[in-house]
């Protein structure tokens, strides 16, 4: 993998779409909900490393932890919020060189997910079916190097209110991740026509978390 970001840039990113998000919250207090939830839960699903000198063994299922935010914002559709993600797996992946008279070995790697859309929530009760589909970056981090790509999310689940500000929220959501796209184009007498060569990861996360709504 080669370097394309350093963790100061990721840093400012995160930053800046989480304030994004609360910073959409309306200026009227009476109206306005935030809800804050921490989960955790275990993520399926990669194949995304590329390693010249070994061939890379990856288990498939790790723990994940992260928050989620979701604001209110007053738009038309009840139920209809602004949500925010961010979600990190940490693993260690075996690598097996090419070379027989190399033995095996294995690195700590990070997998960000940090992504900002929509949750459409159905009905207003203690249970809350909802929908999400959210666009953001994947990170990637070995030691020595970070890589960022491209990412859609979408999930569902539901929230369990045991008052109006405690819950419990479980989601099922997948991860796309554009690792490799290249495009090439032939132009004619009759126009042009485009190609695109697109590598897809694919995760899937399973997660509870704790809701704390003010």
């Amino acid at each position: 993998m080669r370097r394309t970001s350093g963790p100061s840039s990721w840093r400012a990113t995160r930053r800046a779409i989480f304030v994004a998000a609360l910073l959409m919250a309306p200026s009227d207090a009476a109206g306005q909900t935030v809800e804050l939830t921490p989960f955790g839960g275990y993520r399926v699903g990669g194949g995304f490393f590329d390693v010249p000198a070994g061939r890379v063994v990856d288990d498939d299922f790790s723990a994940s932890y992260g928050l989620l935010v979701n604001v209110d914002v007053g738009l038309l559709t009840p139920g209809l919020k602004v949500e925010g993600l961010f979600s990190r797996e940490e693993l260690r992946v075996e690598i097996r060189p090419v070379s027989l008279l190399q033995p095996p070995y294995s690195v700590r790697v990070e997998v960000d997910q940090m992504q900002l859309g929509g949750i459409q929530e159905f009905g207003d009760g203690r249970a809350r079916p909802f929908l999400s589909g959210l666009l953001g970056l994947t990170r990637y981090a070995a030691p020595g190097d970070t890589e960022i790509r491209f990412a859609v999310g979408a999930g569902g689940g539901v929230k369990l209110f045991a008052t109006r500000h405690i819950g419990l929220r479980l989601d099922a959501r997948t991860y796309v991740t554009f690792v490799d796209v290249d495009g090439a184009g032939v132009c004619g007498g009759y126009g042009c026509i485009l190609g695109f060569n697109v590598a897809p990861s694919w995760q899937g996360d399973f997660t509870a978390g704790l809701i704390v709504a003010f």
